[in-house]
């Protein structure tokens, strides 16, 4: 769905690179503070990603597969859904985007109990998270922001656990691959057998490898298609990985709930 962002919108961006000792869970900080002067739509579509957005203030109601509601600061877990998102016309917040083996670390948790869901983060264990959002809205710079985002996460890092070593590396192989590694395979190299693999895969990245591997080739066929001269559909799904046309027209519906063109068309 495309978005509708009224001609006298403003959005002012801050972006923060992370210490190199958090580089690997976490891909991107940014601050932002967006004024719409009407209420703002999204449709977020899934990614092989864990979003978590502190808000300094301003709700935002979320709809997905699993419910809805409205939340300050909140995580959302791997999807394999659409998730829609709206605010009254301003949000102020930091947004902060995790590599799913980084949220198991930082967040304390099994990521599996965050498939689909969008959590408060006031729900987290971590003593750190609680009341973050407003601690950061009580600071009145973006670098006293940053700083104090960057200790928590810090202490997270510290306290939480770490993926497994087979873990980590069968995901790296599939995200190098966008999603083109057979699961077989991927156990195999490892050394485990496929169902507990698979298990501990699910437990530590939020979904199975299967699932993430179409979430990934999902993520690659989306950049292809709207890619500058990009080919035609089914060039596009031989190049993604897809057995035909009309298989990735299947996954997309599923995943996107919309064809590859009806997407196609909503980004021009």
């Amino acid at each position: 769905m495309p978005e509708t962002v009224p001609p006298e919108a403003t959005v002012r961006m801050v972006a923060h690179r992370p210490p190199l000792s958090l580089r690997g869970p976490v891909r991107r900080i940014v601050g932002f503070a967006e004024h719409t002067g009407a209420p703002q739509h999204r449709r977020e579509l899934p990614f092989a990603g864990v979003p978590l957005i502190l808000s300094l203030g301003d709700p935002v109601r979320i709809s997905s597969a699993t419910g809805s509601g409205e939340f300050t600061s909140f995580v959302a877990g791997l999807h394999e859904s659409p998730v829609d998102t709206t605010h009254d016309g301003t949000l102020r917040a930091v947004q902060v985007d995790l590599d799913p083996l980084g949220a198991y670390q930082l967040l304390g948790l099994p990521m599996a109990e965050l498939r689909d869901e969008v959590v408060p983060l006031d729900a987290l264990a971590h003593p750190g998270w609680r009341d973050l959002g407003e601690r950061l809205a009580e600071l009145t710079s973006w670098p006293e922001r940053f700083a104090l985002l960057e200790r928590t996460l810090g202490r997270c890092a510290e306290d939480g656990p770490r993926a497994d070593p087979e873990v980590r590396w069968a995901w790296r192989r599939l995200v190098g691959s966008h999603g083109g590694v057979p699961i077989a395979v991927l156990a195999a190299e490892v050394g485990w057998s496929r169902r507990h693999f698979a298990a501990r895969f699910r437990r530590q990245a939020g979904l199975g490898p299967k699932a993430a591997a179409q979430v990934l080739r999902f993520a690659r066929a989306r950049t292809l298609l709207t890619a500058p001269g990009a080919g035609s559909i089914s060039d596009v799904a031989a190049a993604a990985g897809y057995a035909d046309h009309s298989h990735m027209t299947r996954e997309f519906r599923r995943l996107a709930d919309a064809t590859p063109s009806q997407l196609l068309a909503g980004s021009r």
